[in-house]
């Protein structure tokens, strides 16, 4: 069902203070509920490309595989929706179309992005991830990371050897273990959450956590909250006031009202038998 009018959201990317160039893209496609942020990663030859390839591919499979999906709610082999299958395959194909890319122009080898996408349907949301860009939410003022940083230092403290106080402190962060367009193939991982009307949801490149602590992106969303267009300002703002040393992406986006699918009774039910 078209989303418009059931959310809005505020889209913003910035170069930063030290940078000379943004490998970041971002983009939606808000009737579909489809969001995208993607941080063409440094170091890495054509960042830029490979991140607009990203968003423009997902944009395009996703909005064009949602506008023609008919049948069930739910795929029977994985029990996830099938919104969230659409996503991750789409991720997918981007990831072969970068490598690909990389393989055939000397000027891009090398190239990769990460990458965190949500998909919005049903009263639930899609979220696909790979790599350190990172999807956030706020409900009844309270800020939770949704996403799990696909990084050498999340490894670390998965395993015990940094707490997450501590992990904030390292200045090791952005050795990531998984990118798009690197490999042939690319493990994209996927969660799904309920949603209520209220919630807002954060996209953001690694250039807004890196450079601002969650408390103070919790309090600049909460102080903020009239406005979203403000509110990612005041983060672009925080982060290049802290140095600003990485391209900051920001993608707001509140939930107006309730959008349950037209079907959505059925399909709950054939969640609960199937």
């Amino acid at each position: 069902m078209p989303l418009r009018g059931k959310l809005t959201c505020a889209q913003l990317t910035d170069a930063g203070r030290v940078r000379d160039h943004n490998e970041d893209a971002i983009g939606s496609a808000i009737e579909t509920g489809l969001f995208v942020v993607a941080d063409g990663m440094g170091g890495y030859n054509a960042g830029e490309v490979a991140s607009g390839i990203a968003v423009k591919t997902i944009i395009e499979l996703v909005t064009e595989a949602c506008g023609r999906e008919t049948r069930e709610a739910v795929d029977p082999p994985t029990g996830l929706m099938r919104q969230t299958i659409i996503l991750r395959d789409a991720i997918m194909r981007a990831n072969k179309i970068i490598y690909n890319t990389s393989q055939t122009q000397s000027d891009c080898e090398g190239m990769g992005t990460t990458l965190v996408a949500c998909l919005l349907w049903d009263n639930r949301i899609s979220i696909a991830h790979v790599g350190d860009s990172r999807l956030y939410r706020v409900r009844n003022e309270h800020l939770t990371q949704l996403t799990s940083d696909h990084s050498l230092l999340q490894e670390l403290v998965d395993r015990g050897f940094y707490s997450q106080e501590e992990a904030q402190r390292s200045t090791n962060r952005n050795y990531v273990t998984r990118a798009l367009g690197v490999e042939a193939n690319v493990d994209v991982q996927v969660a799904e959450e309920d949603v209520q009307p209220g919630d807002v949801f954060l996209l953001c490149s690694d250039g807004l956590p890196d450079m601002v602590e969650d408390d103070d992106i919790q309090l600049t969303i909460n102080t903020f909250s009239a406005s979203l267009d403000m509110a990612g300002k005041q983060l672009v703002q925080l982060s290049n006031d802290n140095g600003g040393k990485d391209n900051i992406s920001v993608v707001l986006v509140r939930v107006t009202e309730a959008f349950p699918a037209r079907s959505g009774l059925l399909n709950r039910i054939r969640r609960m038998f199937g």
